[in-house]
């Protein structure tokens, strides 16, 4: 699976076609699910254009995602650098189970955040899949010795350096750690490590992502012209 990260916790200004609203994000999740991506991974974002587990904001990202592209995956992160008391998060989340059309089908949550299980029970709960976030060896360790919480969908192995070199290590790092837990792993990297560890997931044969909240720039070092540009880009690969 080929993912689509639209826009993450970029800034508004980062770069000209950044989908920020719920119209864009939807219209550029139509955008890749004309090449057959079929699930996407947003960011809601307030009027501010910050970030945000508003219910009001989050339910009209998904709902209009959902209204563009009916049966796409649409995963939202419940964040710890958005609301860091976890009790917010969990109550965030019990309030997006009540949103219809507007209710996320993932929630990531990263497993280094204090009261990861918690934020899981309650999309669990609320028959909402989750994707764990894993940065590092350290989180694969956690993860390992907790157990997959009931609901988990994927596992997302997601080095944060940057290196080109540095980046497809530190990967094959944490997927050792990881060893084999019964869900699928969707391996991806950020900015320069993005397109090598891309590559490294296709060698894999396993999930992998790519949009704007990992990189701006194509393998050629162009800027992108958008997120159906990365898109392609990355199908275009050979391994």
């Amino acid at each position: 699976m080929l993912q689509g990260c639209l826009n993450g916790a970029r800034p508004a200004d980062a770069h000209p076609a950044l989908p920020v609203t719920p119209y864009y994000l939807a219209r550029d999740a139509r955008a890749v699910a004309r090449y057959g991506v079929t699930s996407v991974h947003v960011h809601p974002r307030c009027p501010k254009g910050l970030e945000t587990l508003e219910p009001l904001h989050v339910g009209d990202a998904v709902a209009a995602i959902h209204a563009e592209v009916p049966g796409m995956e649409v995963g939202v992160p419940a964040a710890r650098w958005v609301q860091p008391d976890p009790r917010l998060r969990v109550d965030a989340v019990i309030a997006w189970g009540r949103l219809g059309a507007g209710k996320p089908d993932v929630i990531a949550v990263n497993v280094h955040d204090l009261g990861w299980r918690e934020v899981c029970a309650a999309a669990y709960s609320l028959g909402i899949g989750l994707e764990l976030g894993v940065w590092t060896t350290a989180d694969a360790v956690t993860l390992r010795k907790v157990g997959v919480p009931p609901g988990t969908i994927r596992v997302v192995a997601e080095p944060t350096v940057s290196g080109p070199d540095t980046a497809v290590a530190e990967a094959v790092r944490i997927l050792r750690t990881l060893g084999h837990l019964g869900v699928p792993v969707l391996l991806h990297g950020e900015e320069d490590g993005a397109w090598p560890v891309l590559e490294y997931a296709l060698r894999l044969g396993i999930d992998t992502r790519i949009g704007f909240e990992d990189v701006l720039v194509r393998p050629d070092k162009w800027l992108a012209t958008g997120n159906e540009d990365l898109v392609k880009s990355a199908l275009a690969i050979k391994v």
